[in-house]
């Protein structure tokens, strides 16, 4: 049999908890306190006795894996009682040397965490965490709108009109009064190439030619789907926009200094506070954070295949 692994103690009191959907098992040791495990279920009252219980103990530090989403409601509750809270990625747990597969994880978790040997992930208030939530959300929602302008150009196609090839923005000024007149039931290329903006540089003959496809009762019913689909989501695009201005007011002063790098705008500067926060102590240096980000380049090998490492977690130093 392997020989315990003994690790000095450093943190007084702390609780290693082992995340699951419905489940948390929180394993509690340290300075005058006996080992315990318990079991409880991931409900709010269960997870407000959670929290009494290790307050009740005088726990100072808790650590977590960042599972899934399922830590955050648990770090909800416990965040701001007092207790520092470590969010743990998976992989420093497991290549700690002396992990074994047979030891329950979160009393695995207390161990390392009594001994100082895990640092916590990078999580920013809960004021910036809402304000991410929110901007993720505009990206899924443009997203969604670039696919279905994506979508009605295809459509076009498929009526083998190629406004396409003779527009560089089909869903321009331009574009759009062309759709709209077809939609209401202009056919005639010659009434439809003059409602192009006189800046449209190709010529009005081939515009004409692109527009003679054959738009059937489907293809213009499908159209009108997409349209509303777009404008729908455009709308709540609009309203998140209002209130993501509303949250950034409190960062007038970040927002302004982001803005002064070039290239980048208003839109992208509340992205990135969002994403980062403004308190970057949280990062102990300009290559933690571009870490963290993804963006620096690094050596993943082996034999002889290059892996691509995706965003890692900043911790604090």
């Amino acid at each position: 049999m392997a020989s315990e692994v003994y690790f000095e103690q450093v943190v007084a009191k702390g609780c290693g908890l082992d995340v699951h959907k419905d489940t948390v098992v929180a394993t509690v040791s340290g300075t005058a306190i006996s080992s315990e495990t318990r079991t409880f279920s991931t409900f709010t009252r269960s997870l407000t006795d959670l929290r009494e219980w290790l307050l009740s103990l005088g726990v100072t530090h808790v650590a977590m894996e960042s599972t899934g989403v399922y830590w955050k409601p648990v770090f909800n509750i416990l965040e701001g009682h007092g207790m520092t809270i470590l969010i743990v990625n998976a992989r420093h747990i497991k290549y700690v040397p002396g992990h074994k597969t047979d030891k329950k994880d979160s009393a695995w978790i207390c161990k390392l965490l009594l001994a100082g040997l895990l640092k916590g992930s990078f999580v920013p208030p809960f004021e910036i965490r809402d304000l991410r939530d929110m901007t993720r959300y505009r990206r899924k929602l443009e997203g969604a709108v670039t696919a279905e302008k994506n979508r009605m150009i295809r459509l076009l196609e498929d009526a083998n009109i190629k406004l396409s090839t003779v527009l560089s923005k089909v869903h321009g000024t331009s574009g759009t009064k062309i759709i709209n007149a077809m939609l209401a039931g202009e056919t005639n290329p010659e009434v439809l190439v003059e409602l192009c903006h006189w800046r449209v540089k190709t010529d009005r003959e081939e515009i004409k030619l692109a527009l003679e496809g054959k738009l059937t009762d489907h293809h213009k019913f499908m159209l009108r789907m997409i349209k509303k689909d777009i404008d729908q989501t455009e709308a709540l695009i609009n309203d998140l926009d209002k209130e993501i201005a509303d949250q950034l007011q409190p960062y007038a002063e970040e927002l302004s200094l982001i803005k002064q790098i070039p290239g980048v705008g208003g839109q992208t500067a509340g992205a990135l506070i969002a994403e980062i926060g403004v308190n970057m102590e949280a990062f102990p240096d300009e290559k933690h954070l571009a870490s963290w980000a993804g963006m620096s380049p690094g050596n993943n090998e082996s034999a002889g295949k290059k892996k691509v490492a995706g965003p890692r977690m900043a911790t604090k130093a």
